[in-house]
């Protein structure tokens, strides 16, 4: 059998060469991907919305519903965001008179006010008549402190509306948190 040319022989030892390099190379590519992203980032687990923005209410009165945003450490609500309707054709709500957020540049929105901790609003009722049971919704938008914005989201409640003289209704949680075995 003849001896195979130089440059045939040196072809063949390349693509054997190349053959064990690329899984090498893939994973020199994976390690830096890894620490480009870095510890922090594959350690961030963020809230889903209806945790982030716990979303509640409670009737006052057979015409007045107390809503509540309780907004989540390391989370924020934009006050513009927030809207509130009934599922009740009749049953509307009046004009709704939001408390001041706090002023922040945002990287999406520009200048735009804020809700953190905790944001309680009072919501009118039109057409609404005592011992009534209405069906209240929140649409609203947040973000996570890491640079994270949530799309829109709704989450509703239903409150029963007390009799006249009769005391608050209950505080009704939109996504109750759930039981657990051992705690």
């Amino acid at each position: 059998m003849p001896k195979p040319a130089p440059a045939e022989s040196l072809l063949r030892v390349g693509r054997r060469a190349r053959a064990s390099v690329a899984p090498a190379l893939a994973l020199v590519g994976i390690a830096l991907l890894v620490l480009e992203i870095g510890p922090t980032h594959a350690q961030i687990k963020l809230l889903p919305p209806e945790e982030a923005f716990r979303f509640s209410a409670r009737a006052l009165d057979a015409r007045t519903v107390e809503a509540s945003f309780a907004v989540a450490d390391g989370y924020y609500l934009y006050r513009d965001k927030l809207r509130f309707s009934t599922t009740h054709p009749a049953v509307t709500v009046g004009a709704v008179e939001l408390p001041a957020g706090k002023v922040k540049e945002d990287p999406f929105f520009g200048k735009v006010e804020t809700y953190r901790d905790r944001v309680v609003v009072r919501l009118p009722l039109d057409n609404a008549a005592a011992g009534q049971a209405v069906t209240l919704r929140a649409d609203s938008q947040g973000c996570a402190d890491v640079g994270v914005c949530y799309p829109a989201n709704s989450q509703s409640v239903t409150v029963t509306l007390p009799q006249a003289g009769a005391p608050p209704g209950p505080l009704i949680d939109a996504n109750p948190p759930k039981k657990r075995w051992f705690n």
